[in-house]
């Protein structure tokens, strides 16, 4: 197994997701196997690493929507797939999901898509669904009269800021974001960044970030994971991620484009 390096600031609490010994399998080609992570509270973990390593699939299985072929994962100390439907259903309401495509429902408007989840609830009074779906809206910068707006009809930038609305909509204390800048121009993307670190900030989340973006990368992340040989090949800040010696880690972070990134990034941080 490749050398696998750890975060230097591991809180002692309890990790909020836990993936252990796990491995994913399509017939007899492995794509993940005895693969280890955690996820603790509050930090920006991105999951990075080349075409067919799994990082969405790995997502998938961390949130329910597929099983790995053995091996456990952990979301808040339950087990994802060894808990009742009534039980999973309870735990998916404390984590929000931004696909890459945005996934937004074609026949409901804006306002409609992040209202579904609140009337799933069946509890909630249509009025306080109302606010609350307008606020969410207004977070991400949709106003009243966009929410009317039919995805077809949407920008990639507002398609992004209604479905990242939706994921928010139950008040997620865990955010799983794929891909969340794919598709946006320059000025579109650092928009977007910057609305997902205010969030991240102002709403206490724990997000977990695939991304290829190193803009991206460098802009959010608290902690990177990198997916090589089937493993968790590298785990820790960027500096920690960057000293392993392992072919993809040298092509991708060592790269001319990503230290172009970290040296904007770097300016950026010189002057706010």
């Amino acid at each position: 197994m490749q050398e696998q390096v750890q975060a230097v600031a591991q809180s002692d609490s309890k990790p909020l997701i836990r993936v252990r010994n796990l491995w994913t399998q399509f017939g007899r080609h492995v794509v993940h196997q005895d693969l280890n992570l955690e996820v603790r509270c509050g930090e920006i973990l991105s999951l990075v690493g080349g075409s067919g390593t799994g990082k969405t699939t790995l997502v998938r299985q961390i949130i329910g929507l597929e099983r790995p072929a053995r091996g456990a994962v952990e979301v808040f100390g339950e087990n994802i797939h060894g808990c009742d439907s009534a039980r999973l259903q309870q735990v998916r309401r404390r984590w929000g999901m931004l696909f890459q495509q945005g996934a937004l429902f074609s026949a409901l408007s804006a306002f409609d898509n992040v209202a579904l989840p609140m009337r799933e609830l069946r509890t909630l009074p249509e009025s306080l669904i109302r606010d609350a779906a307008l606020f969410k809206l207004h977070q991400v910068g949709i106003s009243p009269a966009e929410s009317t707006i039919m995805p077809a009809d949407l920008s990639g930038g507002m398609v992004k800021r209604v479905s990242l609305a939706r994921a928010l909509a139950l008040e997620p204390e865990l955010l799983f974001l794929d891909e969340p800048t794919a598709g946006l121009d320059p000025a579109m993307s650092d928009s977007f960044v910057e609305l997902i670190r205010t969030l991240h900030r102002s709403m206490q989340l724990t997000v977990v970030m695939i991304t290829h973006d190193l803009d991206t990368l460098y802009a959010l992340s608290t902690r990177i994971a990198v997916l090589a040989d089937k493993h968790v090949i590298a785990d820790g800040t960027r500096e920690q991620v960057m000293a392993v010696k392992h072919p993809f880690i040298q092509e991708y972070f060592w790269g001319e484009r990503s230290l172009r990134a970290l040296e904007q990034v770097q300016g950026k941080a010189a002057h706010p």
